[in-house]
């Protein structure tokens, strides 16, 4: 075994890598573009399914894994192995999404021309027939609830850390938790 994948090897006790993922995220760092496309068919479906539960949208959330695994090879060079390549990917793409939205915030001008402004509060009816399944629900969240509860109860990061991702207090990344929950609750009957 070549020495720096036994140093990304050895460097982790919890989250191992094996020992071929370690030897294809060395032969990827060299330029071999077909390793880090058997690591991208190894975690494509993991990233993707994050990146659609943040999102909401199928298109948006291919986007954003090309994106994710575009970032991914340009900074595996700084992969230093302290964790699974899976863990890695995870939080790029996390930081991916919560980066592109940002960037749509300040890209676009809100502008809102409704004749009755008391009907801007009001929800969508939904029609009888449809049926709401919780990924349906959680896509028809508004973006802030359903970032908060995609990141807290989804994916297992605690308040102090959203609070930290998102520039926001730990108060208000537990309100819009709060917030997420009950419309799940409403939605789902």
């Amino acid at each position: 075994m070549d020495g720096l994948a036994a140093d990304i090897l050895e460097s982790t006790d919890h989250d191992k890598l094996d020992e071929s993922e370690a030897h294809e995220i060395e032969r990827a760092r060299c330029g071999d573009v077909e390793a880090f496309e058997r690591l991208y068919h190894g975690h494509a479906a993991a990233v993707y399914g994050l990146c659609l539960r943040m999102s909401g949208s199928h298109a948006q959330a291919e986007e954003l894994t090309q994106e994710a695994f575009v970032r991914a090879w340009r900074a595996l060079g700084g992969f230093r192995g302290e964790a699974a390549l899976g863990s890695w990917l995870h939080r790029l793409a996390v930081n991916v999404v919560l980066e592109n939205r940002r960037s749509a915030r300040r890209r676009s001008a809100r502008v809102v021309s409704v004749e009755d402004p008391a009907s801007l509060g009001k929800a969508k009816p939904e029609s009888p027939d449809r049926t709401m399944d919780l990924e349906r629900a959680m896509a028809d969240l508004p973006e802030g609830a359903r970032t908060i509860f995609i990141l807290h109860d989804v994916e297992g990061y605690r308040h102090e850390e959203i609070a930290a991702m998102q520039g926001l207090s730990t108060g208000t990344t537990k309100a819009q938790l709060h917030r997420a929950r009950r419309l799940l609750r409403e939605a789902l009957g």
